[in-house]
């Protein structure tokens, strides 16, 4: 993977190469499609948190209808945004600052549905089965995590307000 310019990180770029694919392996893991992952990791360990569509191609090496859709889906996750420099036709894609609080965030949205589902689950296998108190416990889950996640996001928020 080639630095852009001006963009370089202090790090061997090897070691940055690796890790991109590293974290976005992580990423994969935990449910996010490969083009998004590579690009959203190529962002996070950019020194100013801004490449282009060109420098992702040139990074990443993956063709610019992947980048494209990689940066479609990102935007729509809110944890990426378009930038144009005054006087440049070029877009710059932007890593948010708060990406990290955004994706958990929409977490919620996805326990909501695991809530709703799992609910019918049990009333499809019934309650008294096997698969009904499995279930259950899968519920009592995602209850707990949709109770626990505003409190650990306002936490988190009034971390980040504290001067350093």
């Amino acid at each position: 993977m080639k630095a852009a310019e001006g963009r370089r990180p202090e790090g061997d770029p090897r070691a940055v190469e690796r890790f991109v694919e590293r974290f976005a392996g992580a990423l994969v893991d935990a449910g996010m499609p490969r083009m998004p992952a590579l690009v959203f990791a190529a962002l996070l360990a950019t020194d100013d948190a801004r490449l282009t569509a060109e420098e992702l191609v040139d990074q990443l090496r993956i063709s610019r209808a992947a980048v494209s859709a990689a940066v479609r889906y990102l935007t729509g996750l809110g944890i990426l945004r378009r930038e144009r420099q005054p006087g440049s036709r070029r877009e710059h894609y932007v890593f948010e600052d708060d990406s990290w609080y955004e994706m958990v965030a929409r977490r919620e949205q996805v326990l909501d549905r695991w809530i709703v589902t799992a609910r019918a689950g049990i009333d499809a296998v019934g309650a008294a089965s096997p698969a009904g108190t499995r279930l259950a416990e899968s519920l009592a889950f995602f209850e707990f995590l949709q109770a626990e996640m505003p409190a650990l996001l306002a936490r988190w928020r009034r971390q980040q307000a504290r001067p350093s």
